[in-house]
């Protein structure tokens, strides 16, 4: 006899009261009168928006995004919501354990959709670095890349001035699944140090706040769209610094890795960040699976970036937004609707 898992037992589970339930309301329920049929036109308009926001969807994504302090999970449930609410589709965002993690979930069948740093999608397509050992996941296509994830060294020492300062330090580098730790390593690595120069630990976004703010450690590595919230909320209760890079070392990361840019940290973004931050920065990505339909995926293109200008004030991400951004990824190739949604914006991008 097949044993069941524990996810197949709850689905049955639940299909099977559910059937108990719409068997017991049918032995029940006797169908409405209609009332008055001036109540029929306010109905009908209202169904038209219920059937976007409810019924009648043509498919049912669910979008991976990142931990619950952090720019992914903030941002992709403002994206799931409106094109939920506004679309035939419906997108559910779904807390994630970082780009490694995100990757290996579409290819479980876990999830449709998934944020993902743009160094780490390419590794997982090549079946470099990250996934060296278990080889490429290639099931997957891009989306559209959205905005810049910066790389911020936060600090509440302030004798911490530079990288350099970091030596002998514990510092957290990212938890495991995630890009942070090799963002960090190569950081780490254009001053001349490497993971056996520093006490590491490896923690979430929001573990490293709190780590700070508590004193058991001395420095953090966030890689988010900035302001991210677990330095916003840190920088609130306790000074809080950022550790700027030089431009020499910002040369030097730009020539070793083709997915860094260079990246500014403007004045003000946090409490008490009174100067610019020069720092590098790789891209936020929006990742499918190859089984998602073309017609789903333009869709989702379309409403993020037709409404992008309207929809600012719901997270300040979009305001950072451009179609051709959104089809500047080379790494991996574009899924078939976003590919649609491109050319009609009068970008050609590769696809599978």
């Amino acid at each position: 006899m097949k044993k069941v898992s524990r996810k197949e037992f709850l689905a049955l589970a639940g299909v099977a009261g559910m059937s108990l339930v719409l068997a017991g309301c049918g032995e029940t329920a006797e169908p409405a009168k209609t009332e008055e049929k001036k109540d029929d036109a306010a109905k009908t308009d209202a169904a038209a928006t219920d059937t976007k926001a409810s019924g009648d969807k043509t498919a049912d994504l669910r979008f991976i995004t990142g931990g619950e302090s952090g720019t992914y999970y903030a941002f992709g449930s403002v994206i799931s919501q409106h094109a939920t609410n506004n679309t035939d589709i419906k997108v559910t965002a779904l807390v994630g354990n970082g780009s490694q993690a995100n990757v290996i979930a579409i290819e479980d069948g876990d999830a449709e959709l998934a944020f993902c740093q743009s160094d780490v999608m390419a590794y997982a397509y090549a079946g470099t670095n990250l996934f060296a050992k278990d080889g490429a996941v290639d099931c997957f296509s891009t989306v559209a890349a959205l905005y810049q994830e910066t790389v911020q060294i936060v600090t509440c020492d302030p004798e911490i001035k530079t990288v350099a300062d970091l030596k002998g330090k514990n510092v957290s580098i990212g938890s495991a699944g995630s890009g942070v730790y090799f963002n960090a390593i190569d950081v780490l690595g254009a001053y001349g140090l490497t993971e056996d120069d520093i006490t590491p630990t490896y923690q979430s976004f929001g573990d490293s706040a709190d780590a700070l703010k508590d004193g058991k450690i001395d420095a953090a590595f966030i890689v988010a769209g900035a302001p991210t919230t677990a330095i916003t909320d840190l920088s609130t209760s306790k000074t809080a610094y950022l550790v700027s890079l030089d431009e020499e070392h910002v040369s030097g990361l730009l020539e070793t890795s083709e997915y860094y840019q260079a990246a500014t940290i403007p004045a003000g973004t946090y409490a008490g960040v009174d100067e610019d931050v020069t720092t590098v920065a790789v891209s936020a990505v929006i990742i499918a699976a190859d089984t998602v339909s073309e017609d789903a995926i333009y869709t989702l293109c379309a409403d993020i970036f037709d409404n992008a200008a309207d929809l600012t004030d719901s997270h300040a991400k979009y305001a950072e937004l451009s179609v051709e951004n959104g089809a500047s990824i080379t790494s991996v190739p574009y899924h078939p609707g976003a590919a649609k949604y491109f050319k009609e914006k009068g970008f050609e991008v590769e696809t599978k």
